[in-house]
Parts: C-alpha cells; structure tokens; sequence
C-alpha cells in the first residue's frame, strides 16, 4: 500500500516562491486548487468562503450563547458556580492548544476530510486505513450529533418560556419531539442553499450571534431585580455545590462538559476549506480565531451567569425545566427573561444551521472516499447549488433517528451533548497524536505553523483529551444510585457505534477500503504548477513572456 510522505504542505525547494506575492484572484485560485490537487483531490466546489465567512460559520456553529445555556445542567448541576468560573478556565487552556494544533493541520492539510485525511498521512506505515476509518466515524458521529442536540436545546428553551407565561402547559416527549424535528428540518433546508448564500447568511449571523452574546452579557447583570442583586464572590469562585456521588475533584472535571461541547465546532473551518479562498492561510486563521474568541465571551457569559444566579438549587429544580431560562427567571423580570429567551433560541437556531452545514460537508469528503453507507449516492454535488445536497439529505435522515432518543427519556437524549464533545475530541486529537509522537518526516508544516512550540503544545492537548474522555464517560452517581435511568449513554451512543464500525472494517472494509485518496507527490511540484499557471495566465494578459524556475522534482519522497 502506498503511503503519503507529501501533500499540501511548502516544501524548501518552493522557498523561492514564498516571497513573491499573489496579485490577483485567480492567482490565489489556481495556488488552492493546486495545493487541493496535491492532496489527490479535484477542485469541485466554488471557493466563496472568505477568511472572514469561514470564520463566522465556525463561530456560528460554537454558538457560544445557545450552547451554554443548552449545557448549564451539567456545568451547574456537577460543582455549582465553582465549575462555571474555574472550570471554564482550566478547560479552555487545553482546549485552545487542541485548536492550534489543528490549525497546523488545516495549514499543511487544506481538504474537507479534515482529520481523517490528516490521519491517512500520518498514521504509521500499515496503520492508515483503520486509524483514518475510526477517526472518520468518531468526528462524524460527534459533529452529526451537534444539530440534533442544539435544537433540543432550543425546543427546551421554547418549552421553558411557554410554561413561564402557562404554567399548566405540559411538555410531552411527543411535542418535544415535533419542536425539536421540525427546527432540525429548517436547518437541512438552509444547508442545501448555493455556497455564496449560504457565506452571506452566516456572515450576518455572526453579527447577530454577537449582537446578541453583548446583550445577554451587558444587560442581565444590570436588568438584576434581586436583592442583593449578585452572589458573593466567595461563594461564586469558593465554594463547590457538589451535585455528583465523586469527590469534588471529579465533580469539576465533569462540569468541563459545558466548555468542551460548546467549543468543539472550531473544526468547521477544515471541512470548509474546500470551499475557501487562500484556504493554508485563511482556513487555519479562521480556526485559532474561533477557539480563542469563543473561549473569551464564554468565559464572560459563565462569570455574569455566576455571580446573577443567586440560588443555585431553586435553579436546577426550577418547574420551568431549563436551568438557564430559570436563572433568567430568578435574576430578571418576566418581561426581560421572555426577551433574552427568544434571543438565545435565534442564535441557537444558528448554531444549529452552522452545525448542519459543517456535518454535510464532512459527510461528503467520507462519502467521497467511500467511507459511510451508500458513499457513491452521498458524495453527489448538485449541480445547480454546488452543494452536497444527498449528503444533507443523509444527515437530516441520521438526525432523525438521534431524536428518537427523546423517547427513552432526558438521560438518554442527554447523552447526544457529552456524544458530540466525546466524538469531536477523540477525532481532533487522533492526527494530533500521529504528527507529534509517531510521524517523523511525514510531517511537513504548512505556511502556517507553531515553529518550535508545535511539539509541546501538541503533546498538552493530547494529555489534556487523554485525560477528559474517560471523565465524560462518567456518570453523576455510582453504587446503589447507578441505574438504567441514571447511567451515562455516552458510551453507548458514540461508542456502539464506533465498535460496530470497526466490526465491519475488521470483516469487511479492511479488504475494500484503502482510506483517503492519498497521493504521491509533494506540494513543492504541484506549487510550481500552479506558479507556472499564474505565470502563462499573466503572459496572455501582457504579452511577455516570463521564467519561473521549476521545482526539484527529486525531493518529492515516495515510499512503497
């Protein structure tokens, strides 16, 4: 089996290519398709993401205010105030060097497989179809749980603000269902539209989204009607409401969940990156920028949320049934709840749709590699959007499913969240673990890279990961409490799957299946193409006939 030890990243012998500017679109088309080429790949997509589109569908997908306000059960309910403020904190550092990680990746990678095609480079000789195979089934199943899990948690929200106006509506896992199918089927629609529509929509949903994130953030604390208006900052960052059977200890590790599943979309980028122009600049930009800003204003929304919340137990055991628009409850007029309330469902309604773009696009870079069922039917391109339309179509019918857990009760459809942040992270530090412990000289930096600090940060988020996937596996009690009804599914839920997958690879795949379309030729040769396109683009325009110094084609490694 043949195994890459080139693909889109700069090699030295392009040095000289470095410092010489693109001045023209086109040039920086033909430099991404080329760069896509290299990594075995056809250009099939319109580039009409910018770095700034890019980014806002990342930040779309995060939906730092929705996100929260879906997971504050966890968070609260584990360790209190204690684990929205310190735990945040402690969770984001290894989350952000999981980002910049990945942002390396995206550099030398620009592909919408992502992490699966980074895995296939990386892995060791032998190794990459199995380890490109589990790792494309695990960042699947999370990110296919994202929409599902987002818009349950907007259809409690929109439950919580009915019952604050009525209390005797009573919410049915039947209506809970209808809500929450009929917000998912809205966000498939959206995801069908036209590349270029879909870059203005989320452009304009991340001024919305931040919009709004401002307003929650600046007004709760000043729309306050408690007296005291604020929790005591001793009791804030002091004091641990242990809701769990572990030691206190545990109970912060588990409320890391808020921060994990709130920010495991920063991938987004690199499923996009197809579609993105100047995409080993751009695409691995737009990445840091989203773990890093949604990591700030998160920190806020969690620290006004601490400090408005003055009960935490008449919270978590509120009738309303959603922890966050109960603390809106306590600490604000009904009025002013109901406001803030249906502000979060918008962004949340984002979130989703960002969630679902991102999911499809991931669905047909597997699909195009024949990773999931029906692959030659998933991976079509429509022609008149240029999108993946049978790969949203897959999706929406995978989301379903998902929804029918709702039926088995809270726990079980609780299980999506820590699904989406166990998948997510399995999958993100996968090629993470391949480039720092086990790559060697298949590793090859793109223009953007960490330089000398690759290698520690790599191996924090690697520790870090090791350390809280097991954690998110755990359930809030154990010994006589643990039950059918209060057990964690995760294990289950993403697990289940993932073991299936490997069965039939095992069985079946490992004798069809080769893993992503890896090819053996470095980067250096196909710049140099792409350079010379640029050049006789140029001489057809001017009339003058220009040099450029071809690549080394002796430095394109091959190995057998």
């Amino acid at each position: 089996m043949a195994t890459l030890t080139g693909h889109a990243s700069l090699a030295s012998d392009e040095k000289k290519f470095r410092a010489e500017p693109l001045n023209s679109m086109d040039s920086i088309e033909l430099m991404d398709e080329a760069a896509l080429q290299a990594c075995g790949y056809k250009q099939e997509f319109k580039r009409e993401f910018s770095l700034f589109s890019s980014f806002s569908v990342s930040f779309s997908v995060l939906g730092i205010l929705p996100s929260i306000a879906a997971t504050l059960s966890y968070s609260l309910g584990y360790s209190g105030t204690a684990g929205l403020t310190w735990g945040w904190l402690i969770a984001f550092t290894g989350i952000q060097c999981v980002a910049l990680s990945m942002a390396e990746l995206a550099s030398s990678m620009p592909t919408s497989g992502g992490l699966y095609y980074a895995v296939g480079v990386l892995a060791p000789p032998g190794w990459g179809p199995l380890l490109a195979y589990l790792t494309g089934w695990s960042n699947w199943l999370g990110l296919s749980s994202g929409n599902p899990s987002v818009n349950y948690g907007n259809a409690a929200m929109i439950v919580a603000l009915v019952k604050l106006h009525n209390p005797d509506f009573e919410a049915t896992n039947a209506k809970m269902f209808g809500i929450t199918l009929s917000l998912t089927f809205l966000c498939f629609i959206c995801s069908t539209l036209p590349t270029r529509w879909l870059a203005r929509l989320h452009s304009a949903m991340t001024w919305f989204q931040t919009a709004g994130l401002f307003v929650v953030i600046i007004g709760l604390p000043a729309a306050a009607v408690n007296r005291p208006r604020f929790r005591p900052s001793t009791e804030v960052w002091g004091v641990i409401s242990n809701g769990t059977d572990w030691p206190d200890g545990i109970a912060i590790l588990l409320s890391f969940l808020t921060a994990i599943w709130t920010m495991s979309g920063y991938d987004a980028p690199f499923h996009l990156s197809e579609e993105c122009s100047n995409s080993q600049i751009a695409t691995p930009r737009a990445i840091w920028m989203t773990s890093a800003s949604g990591g700030i204003f998160g920190w806020f929304l969690v620290l006004v949320l601490s400090y408005v919340i003055t009960d935490v137990g008449a919270v978590m055991e509120s009738p309303l049934g959603q922890p966050f628009i109960a603390a809106l409850a306590q600490a604000t007029s009904k009025t002013t709840t109901t406001a803030f309330g249906v502000i979060t469902i918008i962004c949340g309604i984002f979130c989703a749709q960002g969630c679902a773009i991102s999911c499809s696009r991931l669905a047909f870079a597997y699909a195009r590699d024949g990773l999931l069922p029906a692959s030659r039917i998933v991976c079509h391109v429509d022609r008149r959007t240029t999108t993946p339309v049978n790969a949203c179509i897959f999706n929406f019918i995978v989301n379903t499913a998902q929804l029918c857990l709702i039926f088995a009760g809270p726990i079980a459809i609780g299980a999506i969240f820590s699904t989406g942040a166990v998948g997510a992270y399995f999958a993100f530090t996968m090629p993470i673990i391949l480039r720092v412990f086990f790559a060697g000289d298949r590793w090859r930096p793109g223009p953007w890279n960490l330089g000398r600090w690759s290698k520690p940060i790599g191996m924090f988020a690697c520790a870090y990961v090791t350390l809280m996937l097991p954690i998110l596996c755990f359930p809030a009690v154990r010994g006589a409490n643990l039950t059918a009804q209060t057990m964690n599914w995760t294990i289950v839920v993403w697990g289940g799957p993932l073991a299936l997958a490997a069965l039939f690879f095992a069985l079946v795949a490992r004798k069809t299946y080769k893993g992503p379309q890896l090819r053996v030729e470095h980067l250096s040769a196909s710049h140099a193409k792409a350079k010379d396109l640029v050049v006789k683009d140029e001489e057809k325009q001017s009339g003058i006939k220009q040099t450029v110094l071809p690549a080394d084609s002796g430095d394109d490694p091959t190995t057998a």
